[in-house]
C-alpha cells in the first residue's frame, strides 16, 4: 500500500479507477503513486486551500472552506482521517459541554481568552446543530457533557469524513508533509515527505494535532513545520494524563473505580487544587476524569521537582462531625459485628484490606470495642486517604498535549499567522488545552471552523 495513493471519493464519482469498500468509505486507489500527484505541480492550477491534518479541526476547516466554493485538498499522513477522533472518550466521543461561555473559557486557564472570537462564531449550539444536520444527534449527560446520541465515536469520525467528501474536499491519505512553502512572507503550498512532490495553494491550514496518541498520527509534526517557518513553539508536555503512584497497596486496588469522591492535590504541603467526581486505580497509579483534570497542575509540579501528595475524600457528602456521628451510630447499632464487616457498609471491598492495614485495627474486633481513638483515625482516613505522586505517564498516553504554537504569533480573530501570510492554524497544534469534559474537542471544531472560513475569504 505504500506505493499507492488512496483518495476518498463520493460514491457516484467512480471514474475508471478500481473502487473498493474500506471502513464505510468508497476508496479510489491509483496504482501509480507518483503519477497521481503529477497534476499538482506547476503545470496545474493551484488549490485554493491545502489543509494539513485530518482530525476534527482539519476536517472542519476543509469542509467549511469547500462550502464557500473553494477548491480544497486535505492531506492526511495516516491511512484515513479522524483516527484519534474515532477512539476519543473510550469510544463514546465527548463532543462538547453545554455550559456558558465564561465557564467554558475558564477550563482553558490563561489562554482561554484567545478562543473568544472562535467561540463567538461557532460555539456549542452551532456545533450541535451542525452535527445534527449531518446525522449525529447529541444528548446532554452528567456534568453538562454532550455526547452523540446512539452514535459511537468511530461512526462520528466516518460521518465527518463523508461530510467533507460531500462538500467537494479532495482527501489524500498516506501523504505526510515535510515542508510548508513560503515565498516573500506568504505561504504558497507544501512539499510532501519522502519525495520531490510540491503542491501549490493560495492558503495553507496547519491542523496536525499534538503529540499524544502517536499511533493515530499525532506525532508533533506540526510543531516542526511551524518552527521551520519561524514560529515559536511552547514546549509540548502531556496534559490530561494518568498519574503514577509508588505504593505497595496499589496491587490490591488495581481496577477499582470510585464515584462521587473529592481528590485534592497538595504541593509542598499546600493544597492547590480539588476536583469532585470519578477516578480509577491502576497497576501504576490513578486515572479517570478528576485525576486527568488535576494532572495539569501535577505535571508542572513534577517538572519543578516539588513534593506532591494526592488526597482522596471518600465521604465528601459528610463533614467531619456528620461522619463521626455516622460511625458512632454504626458501632452502637452493630456492637457484635466485626470491624471488617462494618467497613463493608462504608467502603468498596477492595479498599477494606488497605484501610485495616493502614489503621492497624484487627479485622475481627467487634464494633462495641472500637475505641474513640480508633474511630477518630478511621474518620480521618475516610476523609484523607492520601499517597505520594511520583510521576506521570508519558506524553503518548496523554489525552491531549499542553504547549504548541505560541498564541502571541496567531491572530485570534482569523487563526492566521502573524508571521506568515496565508498560513492558518487550528486545533491542538496551538498552545491551547483544557480540562476533560468536551472542552478540547469544541476548541478543535471552533478553531477549525474559523480557520476554514478565514482562509476561504482571503483574496487570491
Amino acid at each position: 500500500m505504500n506505493e499507492k495513493m488512496i483518495k476518498l471519493v463520493p460514491k457516484l464519482n467512480l471514474g475508471t479507477s478500481f473502487v473498493n469498500r474500506f471502513e464505510g468509505f468508497f476508496i479510489c486507489i491509483n496504482t501509480d503513486f507518483n503519477s497521481s500527484y503529477a497534476n499538482m505541480n506547476e503545470s496545474a492550477p493551484k488549490y485554493d486551500i491545502v489543509v494539513i491534518g485530518g482530525g476534527p479541526a482539519g476536517m472542519m476547516a476543509a469542509g467549511q472552506a469547500a462550502l464557500l466554493g473553494k477548491s480544497v485538498l486535505l492531506l492526511e499522513k495516516m491511512r484515513h482521517p479522524g483516527m484519534k477522533l474515532g477512539i476519543t472518550g473510550k469510544g463514546r466521543c465527548n463532543l462538547t459541554n453545554q455550559t456558558n461561555l465564561d465557564d467554558f473559557l475558564r477550563h482553558f486557564g490563561k489562554n482561554g481568552r484567545f478562543l473568544k472570537p472562535a467561540f463567538h462564531i461557532f460555539f456549542v449550539d452551532q456545533l450541535r446543530s451542525f452535527l445534527s444536520s449531518i446525522g449525529i444527534p447529541t444528548k446532554i449527560e452528567r456534568g453538562n457533557r454532550v455526547f452523540p446520541d446512539g452514535v459511537p465515536a468511530p461512526r462520528v469520525s466516518r460521518t465527518l469524513k463523508d461530510w467533507i467528501i460531500d462538500t467537494g474536499v479532495i482527501i489524500k491519505t498516506l501523504s505526510p508533509v515535510s515542508k510548508i512553502l513560503v515565498n516573500n512572507g506568504k505561504a504558497e503550498g507544501v512539499k510532501l515527505a519522502g519525495s520531490e512532490i510540491v503542491i501549490h495553494a493560495n492558503n495553507v491550514v496547519l491542523a496536525t494535532g499534538g503529540k499524544s496518541y502517536p499511533r493515530t498520527g499525532s506525532t508533533g509534526d506540526g510543531y516542526l513545520l511551524a518552527a521551520e517557518v519561524g514560529h515559536r513553539i511552547i514546549k509540548p508536555q502531556p496534559s490530561l494524563v494518568p498519574l503514577e503512584i509508588d505504593a505497595p497497596f496499589f496491587v490490591k486496588i488495581d481496577g477499582l473505580n470510585l464515584k462521587n469522591v473529592n481528590a485534592s492535590v497538595w504541593i509542598d504541603r499546600k493544597k492547590t487544587s480539588r476536583e469532585f467526581g470519578e477516578m480509577s486505580f491502576t497497576d501504576f497509579g490513578v486515572t479517570g476524569p478528576i485525576i486527568l483534570t488535576l494532572s495539569k497542575i501535577v505535571v508542572e509540579a513534577i517538572k519543578h521537582k516539588k513534593s506532591i501528595q494526592l488526597s482522596i475524600d471518600l465521604k465528601p457528602a459528610l463533614d467531619h462531625l456528620q461522619l463521626d456521628r455516622r460511625l458512632l451510630r454504626d458501632f452502637h447499632q452493630f456492637p457484635n459485628m466485626s470491624f471488617y464487616n462494618i467497613l463493608k457498609k462504608l467502603l468498596p471491598s477492595q479498599l477494606i484490606p488497605v484501610c485495616m492495614q493502614q489503621l492497624k485495627i484487627p479485622a475481627q474486633k467487634p464494633g462495641s470495642q472500637i475505641t474513640g481513638y480508633e474511630r477518630k483515625h478511621l474518620r480521618l482516613w475516610l476523609k484523607d486517604f492520601h499517597f505520594p505522586v511520583t510521576g506521570h505517564r508519558p506524553i503518548d498516553e496523554a489525552i491531549i498535549t499542553s504547549g504548541g504554537i505560541d498564541l502571541r504569533e496567531v491572530h485570534s480573530k482569523t487563526m492566521e499567522s502573524r508571521i506568515i501570510n496565508n498560513l492558518y492554524f487550528a486545533g491542538e497544534v496551538l498552545d491551547i488545552d483544557a480540562d476533560t469534559g468536551g472542552y478540547n474537542l469544541q476548541a478543535a471544531f471552533s478553531t477549525g471552523y474559523l480557520a476554514g472560513i478565514s482562509a476561504a475569504i482571503v483574496p487570491a
